[in-house]
């Protein structure tokens, strides 16, 4: 299988330009969306080499600082539905602006967080403006694209947001270790500040005002609660996410406090991992040309359990055996397995997940980001609650979730041939 150079990543990045978000009178051009899309993930990895600095600093519990990143998730999935409902009503221009002013205000309270508890609420208005890039993001692809061209492109946007994801931890490493963790946040102050100057000038409305309408939104909740592909691609979207995030949150005392990776090493690895994320949905574009989604889906659930078995297996075997070194190996290399696998799932559910609600393809986007992001809060707090400073609660718990993705892929497949 080929390898991902950086020349060809950039590549990927920055010359999508031929590939352009179209309607029938507003373009958006891809490199914008990526970024819309990233900066909150990249915004969610970049402090996680930090959390380690930050129990100290702030003198309190692993745990409750593992919570900032649960709170960070539920405030997204509050966001998700807030920013879809209004935006099918307003446009989806005003909205991503306002979002990522909120958002910016949320960065700047982090910096000046001197507790806990200030931390955990600047990181639920942080979230909560980010939010809009997620939602919105999703919306105007569905804008703009129709049928398989949306599979492709969802696939494509994947592949290329797994860079943020990747880099966050590296420059989130450097920058704890030698300017301190707050410093991270006056990064993404600056960051996302340039990000809303160019939404400012670049980004046009896709959402034209003869669409615009208001919908129900109970009644639509209702029909998609009803609706056993939307639940079950909710079902894995959120738990194939919430393994990631759980890893973002317990990697830092996994592979730093407990296997003693430096901040710098620590960040390096998800190079790795995000790599093989953003292989898995390379392969899962490819395979779009000659094979129908569930098929790509299967191998991504056999590739997810497969490396999530390779975990516990050889976690069970060498907790208190093989080398620091060796089980931090161990833990990334099965990282990466599992993250190809998920990849390969959540690009096709989101693919086929809301086909038959581009209608109200906003609101449609709010309700289902909120139920995915409800399901990766409740799986975050979950790892945060059997956090042990111990070896094993995470690939017991990852394996756990991949055969329950597994079960779920199944009773999908069942349905959609009834």
């Amino acid at each position: 299988m080929e390898s991902i150079s950086n020349t060809g990543l950039l590549h990927l990045i920055f010359n999508l330009n031929d590939e352009i978000f179209m309607t029938k009178t507003t373009p958006v051009a891809v490199w914008l969306l990526i970024f819309i899309v990233g900066l909150p993930i990249f915004s969610e990895t970049v402090y996680t080499p930090s959390l380690p600095d930050i129990a100290t600093s702030l003198a309190t519990s692993e745990t409750l600082v593992e919570y900032t990143l649960t709170i960070y998730l539920f405030a997204f999935a509050i966001g998700t539905m807030f920013w879809g409902k209004i935006s099918d009503s307003y446009g989806r221009r005003p909205c991503v602006i306002l979002g990522f002013a909120i958002y910016i205000i949320g960065c700047l309270s982090c910096y000046f967080s001197t507790s806990i508890e200030m931390l955990m609420l600047s990181r639920f208005i942080q979230a909560f403006g980010g939010s809009v890039g997620s939602v919105l993001g999703q919306a105007i692809a569905r804008d703009a694209f129709h049928g398989p061209a949306l599979g492709k492109i969802y696939a494509s946007v994947g592949a290329a947001i797994a860079v943020f994801p990747a880099i966050g931890p590296v420059i989130g490493g450097f920058v704890a270790q030698y300017f301190g963790w707050s410093a991270t946040f006056i990064m993404l102050t600056i960051t996302g500040t340039i990000l809303l100057g160019l939404i400012c000038i670049n980004l046009m409305e896709t959402h034209a005002h003869e669409s615009r309408k208001r919908v129900n939104t109970f009644h639509l909740a209702l029909r998609m609660l009803k609706d056993p592909k939307v639940v079950c691609c909710g079902l894995l979207i959120g738990s194939g996410n919430g393994i990631n995030f759980s890893y973002f949150a317990e990697a830092p005392f996994y592979l730093i406090s407990l296997l003693g990776l430096s901040p710098i090493v620590y960040g390096l690895t998800f190079l790795a991992t995000s790599g093989a994320y953003m292989l898995g949905n390379m392969i899962s574009k490819r395979l779009h040309e000659h094979h129908q989604y569930h098929t790509i889906m299967g191998y991504g659930a056999i590739i997810l359990v497969i490396g999530a078995s390779i975990f516990i297996l050889l976690t069970l075997i060498g907790a208190n055996k093989f080398p620091a070194p060796f089980m931090a190996a161990i833990a990334v290399s099965s990282m990466m397995i599992i993250s190809a696998g998920i990849a390969m799932l959540i690009s096709n559910s989101l693919y086929i997940s809301l086909t038959e609600y581009r209608d109200n393809s906003g609101t449609a986007s709010s309700i289902f980001g909120l139920f995915y992001y409800l399901v990766i809060s409740v799986i975050t707090l979950g790892m945060g609650y059997i956090h042990n400073k111990t070896l094993i609660p995470m690939p017991v718990y990852f394996f756990s979730i991949a055969i329950f993705m597994f079960v779920v892929f199944k009773l999908m497949i069942r349905y959609s041939r009834n």
